[in-house]
């Protein structure tokens, strides 16, 4: 029994420093993605900045500089959005 002890220690560490966080961060873009609103000024993954003009269930329409774009909700930003938000 003692014998495998150090693997279950290991086990144990790697998942409170590697799943957990990750876990986490999953459930606050999902958190994030829900409460979108029109009008919101938004950053996507790719860089393009825009506000939202329109939601569906699973896309939104961006209004940039350029036109709109129509785009998963899974490629905005939560990073950026923010740091975008606090400027």
């Amino acid at each position: 029994m003692m014998q495998f002890l150090p693997y279950v220690l290991m086990f144990v560490v790697m998942f409170v420093f590697l799943i957990l966080p990750q876990q986490r961060k999953i459930k606050k873009e999902k958190e994030f993605e829900s409460s979108l609103k029109v009008g919101d000024k938004i950053v996507t993954k790719s860089g393009i900045h825009g506000k939202i003009a329109e939601l569906a269930e699973t896309t939104v329409i961006v209004e940039t500089m350029s036109g709109k774009i129509k785009m998963e909700r899974s490629a905005i930003s939560l990073d950026m959005t923010n740091a975008l938000n606090k400027k």
